[in-house]
């Protein structure tokens, strides 16, 4: 099946280092996103500056592609902006892969070509069948000789409901809830949460960024009310070590949400498992747990409940996914988070990434499932092996070519207040945030 081409989906941070690693290998390659830029959905947290330093941003087939092009590494030890990452570094690699990236070219389905995947017959020796819906809507077609599914986990937020499910009334409430961090440092932003009462919902570093970021709204607009909605009965290690954190800018983020909540600018409501969501007679919401506990006039709901992998449009496949991450099986145990930083994640290649259907691999973010935190090095080394297995060599595939600081260099990023990018741990940031904010996936930007 040598004529058909790699299929990536996704052109975000993975998906085109996966590309430039095909590339590099001299066979043909086809990366699919659907949106309308490389990057697309780095562009939704373009204010956001990034926890990992430049050094850690650039993959090495990348790197490679664009030197010979003549592309300036930006300063090695500088920390971008979301914005900065996709102008100087995504956009230059998607122009240098020229026509083997598609953009507007939405993948609505895969399959092995004339098999469903109960079919047992033809799996190892027909290509995969890649269906595609295009900016304009008309459908299409292509055929591919592997699949690398890169698309990460950006575009499904979990829900508010606190038992995985959307709480009845959140969809008939979507114009009163956000599922992403809001960027306060925008005044049209700002105004929607001045002067109300926002319900943050959320425990991990997300939760504490937009906590610390309307708690200084408050400051401004003290009219401003903060409720936050913790599944949890108690904080317990919610707000990280403190100035015994391994990775000060962690710790600092942990302190100042502690110190919000300990002034009384937020109010804690504990052990809150959202079961509805209903509009009042004032036209604000109300918020009711599975406890019988209610919140009450609510104007804003910023939830963020986590992320987690879209696998519908690879219902046809014959994945091997764990029951409870959702990642591949080998890899799970690796990447517990009951268990795992993702400094201590052991690099890992095909071996840990393949499935039952032949030759078809998620990597980057989405390879983690519902696992929280990503590394961004690892999922260039994912790729870097993954397509080596593909041009058939296996000792490349098999050797880690992956050497990490002691805890690691995390994906994450940080509001865009840092005063001083530079003044983050040496070591880069693993599983929180820069000088003041929230993990951010790197892989989890992209789209399909």
């Amino acid at each position: 099946m040598t004529e058909f081409p790699v299929v990536v989906v996704g052109a975000g941070p993975v998906g085109l280092a996966a590309a430039a690693e095909v590339s590099e290998r001299g066979l043909p390659v086809l990366v699919l996103e659907r949106g309308p830029h490389a990057g697309a959905a780095v562009g939704q947290w373009g204010h956001v500056r990034l926890f990992s330093r430049w050094a850690e941003l650039v993959a090495p087939a990348a790197l490679r592609l664009l030197e010979a092009r003549g592309w300036r590494h930006p300063d090695a030890q500088s920390y971008p902006t979301g914005r900065e990452w996709v102008r100087d570094y995504l956009a230059p690699l998607a122009d240098a892969l020229g026509e083997r990236v598609r953009f507007g070219a939405e993948v609505t389905g895969v399959a092995r070509r004339g098999r469903d995947r109960v079919v047992d017959a033809g799996r190892d020796s027909e290509p995969l069948t890649v269906q595609i819906r295009t900016a304009d809507g008309e459908q299409d077609r292509v055929l591919a000789r592997a699949l690398i599914d890169a698309s990460g986990t950006w575009g499904s937020p979990s829900p508010l409901g606190g038992d995985g499910l959307p709480a009845l009334g959140e969809e008939a409430a979507a114009d009163r809830i956000s599922y992403r961090i809001p960027d306060l440092g925008d005044d049209a932003v700002a105004a929607r949460y001045a002067g109300r009462h926002v319900v943050v919902a959320g425990s991990g570093h997300s939760a504490l960024t937009a906590l610390v970021g309307l708690a200084e709204l408050a400051e401004r607009e003290p009219a401003t009310r903060i409720t936050w909605l913790l599944r949890r009965e108690a904080e317990g290690q919610v707000f990280g070590g403190g100035e015994a954190d391994q990775l000060p800018a962690r710790g600092a983020l942990g302190l100042r949400a502690k110190a919000a909540v300990e002034s009384g600018r937020i109010q804690v409501v504990r052990g809150f498992r959202t079961e509805t969501v209903e509009r009042d007679e004032h036209g604000t919401v109300r918020l009711r747990s599975s406890a019988g506990q209610a919140v009450k006039a609510i104007d804003e709901i910023v939830a963020l409940t986590g992320l987690r992998p879209d696998l519908s449009w690879l219902s046809e496949l014959r994945l091997g996914l764990d029951a409870a991450l959702q990642a591949p099986v080998a890899l799970a145990p690796l990447i517990d988070p009951n268990l795992h930083s993702c400094g201590t994640v052991y690099p890992h290649g095909v071996k840990e990434l393949a499935h039952p259907e032949p030759d078809v691999f998620l990597a980057g973010m989405k390879s983690y499932g519902r696992a929280p935190t990503f590394l961004a090095l690892t999922g260039y080394e994912q790729v870097r092996s993954i397509v080596a297995a593909l041009a058939g060599d296996r000792q490349a595939a098999e050797r880690v070519e992956l050497v990490l600081p002691e805890t690691g260099v995390c994906s994450g990023g940080g509001l865009a207040d840092i005063a001083d990018t530079n003044a983050a741990s040496d070591d880069g940031g693993c599983c929180g945030a820069p000088a003041e904010p929230v993990t951010v996936s790197l892989s989890a930007p992209t789209g399909r």
